[in-house]
């Protein structure tokens, strides 16, 4: 019995994301998309997080515990000014997975009729936010439809023009958002994979890890903890319950602005807890692919913060 007294935990330190790379670029890829036929709709669009608030809502939710109850709910403000749709890409299935078959920036102007999947390529615009930047973030998005001449006669309806973010999504909706978080800098293993601290007798460090492993072989496996770059990592966060969507910005702008954001001016997306970057990052929004039976519910919101968060 002399293992009966031993405490289990959880391994320390995460081994569900690897390697843990820093992010390429802001606006992430998204390779996965929703399958919904009944609609022809673009299924993402780009925001930018302008800080957090709280509401105060009327539960609706028919198996929650607090149904009929006035609760306070964490949000997160995305901005969401319009996004310029400037080409259109078209697919096909192979063996080693999609390939392009054109693309209407290009020199060619015969868009084919055979291809298999169809996605607009938009152009934030950032100029029209508080964040500082003009650097426009281009992004790939799918369109949903079952019928490829609906689908096709959609996108060059829109090529050239502006998308708006209640184009895309509307009240009570659920969505994923793809990001990238916030960067830590240079972290040792009791922060960066949450190893215990040793004793503080012990040799030559205290927020270090026992061994990098045996003698023989002589070996350092992968999955030792050890100090390195933390965050900026790209990551999807599913099934964020949209709580408003709306384009009076009076009614979401804290006294003095958000910290370190300013005024939104735009169309903004009210989305239920917090989601993944700093301020200013650009947040990649596509419909959710994971609802899981989930409807679309829109929350009855009696009032919205407007306290500064100074």
């Amino acid at each position: 019995m002399a293992g009966a007294n031993r405490i289990h935990g959880p391994r320390r330190g995460s081994l569900q994301f690897w390697p843990r790379v820093r992010a390429t670029k802001l606006a992430p890829t998204v390779r996965t998309w929703a399958d919904n036929p009944k609609v022809v709709k673009a299924q993402g669009f780009i925001g930018y997080k302008a800080g957090m608030t709280h509401v105060m809502i009327r539960d609706n939710r028919p198996t929650s515990n607090t149904k009929g109850e006035e609760v306070a709910m964490p949000v997160t403000v995305i901005e969401c000014p319009p996004v310029k749709v400037i080409a259109l890409r078209f697919y096909k299935h192979s063996t080693d997975g999609l390939f392009i078959l054109h693309d209407t920036s290009s020199k060619k102007t015969q868009e084919p009729k055979d291809f298999d999947v169809l996605k607009l390529v938009i152009a934030s615009q950032p100029k029209l936010t508080g964040t500082g930047t003009k650097s426009p973030e281009i992004i790939e998005v799918s369109v949903s439809g079952a019928n490829k001449e609906e689908k096709l006669k959609f996108a060059n309806s829109l090529v050239g023009k502006d998308l708006k973010i209640t184009d895309v999504f509307k009240e009570g909706q659920f969505l994923d958002s793809h990001g990238v978080t916030k960067g830590q800098g240079f972290q040792g293993t009791v922060k960066r994979m949450g190893v215990p601290l040793r004793h503080h007798k012990s040799e030559k460090t205290k927020r270090g890890i026992g061994t990098l492993g045996p003698w023989v072989p002589s070996h350092v496996s992968w999955k030792v903890a050890q100090p390195g770059k933390m965050g900026y990592h790209t990551r999807t966060e599913y099934n964020k319950w949209i709580m408003k969507v709306s384009s009076d910005s009076k009614q979401i702008n804290p006294k003095g602005g958000f910290v370190r954001y300013g005024l939104v001016k735009n169309d903004y997306l009210l989305v239920k807890g917090s989601v993944q970057g700093p301020i200013k990052r650009p947040v990649v929004l596509i419909d959710a692919i994971r609802t899981q039976g989930r409807k679309p519910l829109v929350p009855e919101i009696t009032l919205i913060s407007l306290e500064s968060k100074q």
